[in-house]
């Protein structure tokens, strides 16, 4: 493949042709924060976070999904941008529990370092309600989807890297949650505890046994 030339916040950036404006950035040292991109894993799109400005593109791209160009010129912080940002961030804290302090993934959730980044300490969006079951029945990881943001990772991880498909996205909605065929506990599906979905788990939804809070 060729080399191609694209500008990223005014700064030129030369990468491999096939490479995503997100790994463009990325290579140049440039940050756009994403919760559902992972190197192990095809782009996705999920969770919306890395929309930018391309100048002669419609609307909000997102930076995984989008080829880079030669002579491509990319705006990764603009009104627009940090809007949409600050609400997909904001709408996931009005849904996720508000005790970062005693959290197992305390200074290393990424949906925390997202709100730090894009400087969000107040909470706009009134907190819901709901309080999902935890299942303790794996030996070696617990799954709290109290604190699941519905970034598909641990489900891709576990069908397209492990090729196990123990776990889902089930239900629609509101309702929307990761879980096992028939909704099962984890110890009566056909999880093999191989770790993947812990591991590349952004939040503190799936914690390993013991692990000790902050």
């Amino acid at each position: 493949m060729g080399i191609i030339t694209l500008t990223i916040d005014g700064q030129e950036v030369e990468v491999r042709e096939g490479m995503t404006v997100l790994e463009a950035a990325q290579a140049a040292g440039i940050y756009i924060p994403a919760l559902c991109s992972d190197p192990d894993l095809e782009p996705y799109g999920a969770c919306r976070l890395c929309v930018v400005e391309i100048e002669k593109m419609r609307g909000l791209p997102t930076a995984c999904t989008t080829l880079a160009a030669d002579g491509m010129i990319v705006h990764t912080e603009t009104p627009a941008v940090n809007k949409v940002r600050c609400t997909v961030v904001e709408l996931l804290i009005a849904d996720h529990p508000s005790d970062c302090l005693t959290c197992s993934k305390n200074q290393q959730c990424d949906l925390q370092k997202v709100a730090a980044y894009l400087g969000i300490t107040k909470q706009r969006f009134r907190k819901t309600t709901r309080l999902l079951p935890v299942d303790t029945s794996n030996p070696f990881f617990d799954h709290d989807p109290n604190y699941c943001i519905l970034c598909g990772k641990c489900v891709r991880i576990c069908n397209e890297v492990q090729g196990v498909g123990a776990i889902d996205l089930a239900f629609r909605g509101y309702a929307s949650q990761v879980s096992t065929f028939g909704d099962k506990p984890l110890i009566d599906s056909n999880c093999e505890s191989d770790g993947e979905c812990v591991a590349h788990c952004p939040v503190g939804a799936l914690i390993p046994k013991g692990c000790p809070t902050a």
